[in-house]
């Protein structure tokens, strides 16, 4: 009777070994649930963490900021000093002044031109919309439409209605709002005083960080850690200056284009096209709805001109400043591109769409390395030793 018991029970204890203390997919259930009763717990507990959270608020402003100035400064830094010797202290100071010298010829020479366009446009809209809705009231009144045209009236006047009370809205909360709109003036104020300061420091010291950094992972890892840190800061720095270049190139092809065909407007038309075009894929797109409409107040044939231009600057993106600037740098399908943007506008908006790549690079790098590390402790990839490998491939062919 009693070896039956101690039989049973070493059953038990077998089975209790292989299913949950010698079973991997046990022991990641339950880490997984550990991890998510850690986050639950966080959930709870948040307002412990609100001053940690405000503060980080505070700072990201000028570091996001010093940071694309970084990525866009540093291989200069970096170059010189490698190749010529050059102080990073005296690379750094010139390319302040040169900075500083840009800025004071924009300040002169763009910014009074893009701030009379938009100054005229705001003057003329009143006039512009006048006729846009004469033409429009013209085409109503064509006999050919006389079966939808009360349809259109329908549809012109609910879309009129919720215009209005939007803007009623939007005026109503820009007024309950101006300790906010202070803020972020005062926030804007702040991160362009502190944001050179920043940027100094991380031009001086930036290539310090990644060893500084590796210390602090375990002696035997510090080496993987080294070169996962390398990968995510080449991933975001070409991410950062690739977006910013082609952006720039995409407002000098506008302006010249909209210049070339005498568009209105079109310097200013330009230069919102460059800063939209850093919101991936959609940004191009978003700029062009201003440029068609006053191209269909102006005429129809105006808005074939601009057809042409958006054409023509498409086709060179595509086609050569995009493959010379980004290449194959972030890895990316289109179609998953296009996805997560779209996914990440739905949780963050527009924050989500500007910092989705970048993020998904580095979680696509984390989660590769780990995937590898798995790979090599794991007994699922073991790899046939039978199977002959590329050397004795080329071996046997000599």
């Amino acid at each position: 009777m009693e070896n039956k018991k101690n039989r049973l029970n070493r059953y038990h204890d077998n089975i209790f070994v292989r299913w949950f203390l010698d079973n991997r997919f046990s022991i990641v259930l339950l880490n997984l649930l550990l991890f998510f009763l850690i986050i639950f717990v966080f959930n709870k507990i948040s307002f412990v963490l609100n001053p940690f959270w405000t503060f980080f608020n505070a700072i990201l402003p000028p570091i996001l900021v010093a940071a694309i100035q970084y990525y866009l400064m540093n291989p200069v830094v970096d170059f010189l000093e490698r190749k010529f010797k050059v102080p990073r202290l005296v690379t750094i100071i010139v390319l302040f002044i040169l900075v500083l010298g840009l800025l004071i010829w924009i300040i002169n020479s763009l910014v009074p031109v893009v701030q009379k366009q938009t100054e005229s446009l705001i003057k003329n809209w009143p006039d512009y919309w006048r006729d846009a809705q004469r033409s429009f009231d013209h085409m109503l009144h064509d006999p050919r439409l006389s079966s939808v045209r009360g349809n259109i009236n329908d549809a012109v006047a609910d879309a009129q209605s919720k215009i209005f009370k939007n803007s009623q809205d939007s005026i109503n909360l820009a007024i309950n709002n101006l300790s906010s709109a202070v803020s972020v003036v005062t926030m804007i104020f702040m991160t362009l005083l502190t944001a050179p300061f920043v940027l100094f420091f991380m031009l001086k010291d930036g290539h310090k960080l990644t060893p500084y950094l590796a210390k602090f992972a375990p002696t035997r890892l510090q080496p993987s850690f080294s070169s996962l840190l390398h990968d995510i800061n080449g991933a975001v720095s070409a991410y950062i200056r690739g977006q910013i270049t082609v952006a720039f190139w995409v407002g000098v092809m506008f302006a010249i284009g909209y210049s070339v065909i005498g568009l209105n407007y079109g310097l200013t038309l330009a230069v919102l096209a460059g800063f939209l075009n850093l919101i991936p894929y959609f940004g191009t797109f978003i700029s062009m709805i201003p440029v068609v409409i006053l191209a269909i107040m102006n005429s129809p044939f105006m808005l074939f001109k601009v057809a042409i231009v958006f054409a023509i600057e498409q086709t060179i993106e595509g086609r050569v400043v995009s493959p010379l600037v980004m290449g194959n740098k972030m890895n990316m399908n289109p179609v998953t591109t296009i996805l997560l943007l779209i996914g990440a506008s739905a949780i963050s908006g527009l924050w989500g769409v500007i910092f989705a790549i970048p993020v998904y690079a580095i979680i696509k790098i984390i989660v590769t390395r780990l995937f590898n590390y798995y790979r090599t402790i794991s007994d699922l990839y073991e790899e046939d030793e039978n199977k002959p490998d590329n050397d004795d491939k080329k071996l046997s062919k000599e």
